[in-house]
């Protein structure tokens, strides 16, 4: 099973960027589906962005679609979250996820993945 570990997160201003990565450790990388979701205070965690093993496929939450974009770089065993235009609205804490499985479809509920990093903080100032 990999370990997930974030990096990238800080302060930017509203129309702003950020890149995010999730470093993994362990074997086999390419057999996870990988995942991005966000929890903001006194709010649910929810999803962003999904990419499947060797990046065929891409999903994303709806809000994040055209400003976000999700990659992955499997020699590198990272995934990435490019954020461009932020709003405050996207001020949160950043939570990489990780699944192993032969199905081809993307979960984009939190329950569909079992390994998670320990998230990183991104605030977007108005």
């Amino acid at each position: 099973q990999v370990q997930l570990v974030e990096s990238g997160g800080g302060l930017v201003q509203a129309g702003g960027s950020l890149r995010l990565s999730c470093a993994a450790s362990g074997r086999a990388f390419n057999n996870y589906h990988m995942g991005w979701f966000r929890q903001a205070p006194g709010k649910e965690r929810e999803f962003v962005a999904a990419i499947s093993w060797r990046g065929e496929y891409t999903h994303y939450f709806d809000s994040a679609k055209g400003r976000f974009t999700i990659s992955r770089d499997n020699a590198k065993n990272t995934v990435y979250l490019q954020m461009n235009s932020l709003e405050p609205e996207d001020t949160a804490v950043y939570y990489c996820a990780a699944v192993q499985t032969m199905d081809w479809q993307l979960p984009s509920n939190r329950y569909g993945y079992n390994v998670w990093g320990q998230g990183t903080q991104v605030t977007v100032s108005s």
